[in-house]
């Protein structure tokens, strides 16, 4: 089971049928040419399954970010760490109804408390493209320090940002996971 987790303004949840239209549009665009795309829509199919079955192979994911009061999807954010990754990451991606308003930070900073807190992690990367200036900005307002470069083998050079350790991250950060109704609260 995928938990869903909520802040103020948004629901991170399992992907469903019926956020493929948004999140095929998102990986057919231009927008996407820092992530390898754009792509087709049979190729944004099978990214969207990879997001569903990456829960099951690792037990832990990616979420859809979505609006709170409408559950319009807004994009994908979470904790992804595929073979071959150098190290358990914290990656975001926004759909253009979600960028500007600190959505990505908000979903963000909820996804590495989940990884901290209730999986236990006690280190987590970012790799990120150097050209990407909205992406390292936000690495740089989650505390993260950039290291070493990764060269990844479709996306080509990529930095590693690290996250603060769990004993740095901000103590006034609440996070409440209930597993029995597979939610939590931030």
């Amino acid at each position: 089971m995928i938990p869903v987790l909520q802040t103020e303004r948004l629901t991170l949840r399992a992907p469903e049928w019926r956020d493929f239209d948004d999140y095929a549009e998102f990986r057919g665009s231009d927008r996407t040419k820092l992530l390898g795309g754009p792509f087709t829509r049979a190729q944004a199919f099978t990214q969207l399954a990879e997001i569903a079955g990456h829960w099951v192979l690792r037990g832990f994911g990616r979420w859809i970010v979505a609006d709170r009061e409408t559950d319009l999807a807004l994009g994908v954010v979470g904790l992804y760490y595929p073979e071959g990754w150098p190290e358990p990451e914290i990656a975001w991606s926004l759909f253009e109804n979600g960028e500007g308003r600190g959505i990505a930070h908000e979903a963000a900073l909820a996804a590495r408390n989940y990884a901290y807190q209730t999986l236990g992690w006690t280190t987590a990367i970012s790799l990120i493209d150097p050209t990407n200036s909205r992406s390292v900005a936000l690495a740089k307002r989650m505390g993260c320090t950039d290291g070493e470069t990764y060269h990844h083998e479709t996306l080509g050079k990529m930095y590693i940002w690290r996250h603060p350790s769990p004993d740095a991250v901000d103590a006034n950060t609440t996070f409440n996971h209930d597993p029995s109704k597979g939610t939590s609260h931030v």
